[in-house]
């Protein structure tokens, strides 16, 4: 079997080579591409979403605001454009491709969508590469940065940590790891953690209880009021002006968590201004 180390090289060489390896039957790879193609549409598209579990792997890394918003059926701010959905479809469809490209590149992929469970709280991984537990992003440039250098433990605003450290606890894994693609440049890189290695810098950052983490959150959400904000405002330039935290911006919750927020439209985004000293020159926009 193939080393998960050689992964990126190897779908680099298959991309640019076109060359399949002998003892890889390429057609059913691509039958099993082409079946969980058909399969995500069909979830997208004609499938009813089940949201009834409020705590569930994919956001047990979440910060403590949030995770007490989504239990407590607090208003959620309705402010998903279509190009989002467009955005979260093509990154769906990526995953799937990247996935094809491991298995022809002469890689083993199993345990796909297996369902883990820790202290009750259940989730599905997307799948174990050569036997390390893994999931598979589509992420913006800068997002990719986090993977690329391994520093994804030091800013992990989604808890992407939390979420396969579940997945490997429910394993008896300690090794866990990303194939990640920047979605508008085409680079890759697998990014891999061990919990064993104590002497690697990220180890602090890690080394947490998953089953710990699981049991805090699960009292912590029953609790009558909310903890503090996930994260503080920060300075807008020079204006005076406060602003959101970007964790706090691609929030759905904002709006309940700061009342006063105001957007506005600039050339690079909307921006959401908490105390605005200096009305800025660009149009606002309702929320």
């Amino acid at each position: 079997m193939k080393s998960i180390r050689t992964l990126i090289d190897d779908i680099y060489n298959l991309v640019e080579t076109k060359e399949v390896s002998g003892d890889i039957d390429i057609e059913e790879c691509i039958e099993s591409f082409g079946e969980n193609v058909k399969s995500l549409m069909r979830q997208e598209f004609t499938e009813e979403r089940d949201n009834s579990r409020k705590l569930r792997m994919s956001n047990i890394g979440r910060e403590d605001r949030y995770l007490w918003n989504v239990y407590n059926d607090v208003q959620k701010l309705d402010d998903m454009q279509p190009a989002t959905y467009v955005k979260f479809l093509y990154g769906h469809l990526i995953e799937e491709l990247l996935l094809f490209l491991t298995r022809a590149s002469g890689h083993e992929v199993t345990c796909e969508q297996k369902k883990c469970e820790v202290n009750g709280i259940t989730g599905s991984m997307d799948c174990k590469i050569d036997g390390v537990v893994t999931d598979v992003k589509s992420v913006s440039t800068y997002g990719f940065r986090k993977f690329k250098d391994g520093s994804l433990a030091y800013d992990d605003p989604f808890g992407y940590v939390a979420q396969i450290k579940g997945y490997a606890y429910a394993e008896g894994a300690t090794k866990f790891g990303w194939l990640a693609m920047d979605k508008q440049n085409g680079h890759l890189t697998y990014l891999m953690y061990d919990e064993e290695d104590t002497q690697a810098p990220i180890h602090e950052k890690i080394s947490f209880d998953i089953g710990e983490r699981i049991d805090y959150i699960k009292e912590m959400v029953k609790q009558p009021e909310p903890p503090n904000q996930c994260y503080q405002t920060k300075e807008e330039g020079k204006s005076g002006n406060t602003k959101l935290d970007i964790g706090c911006s691609y929030c759905s919750y904002k709006k309940e968590c700061w009342p006063q927020v105001r957007a506005f439209a600039y050339s690079t985004g909307p921006k959401y201004l908490v105390e605005v000293f200096n009305e800025p020159k660009v149009p606002e926009i309702k929320i």
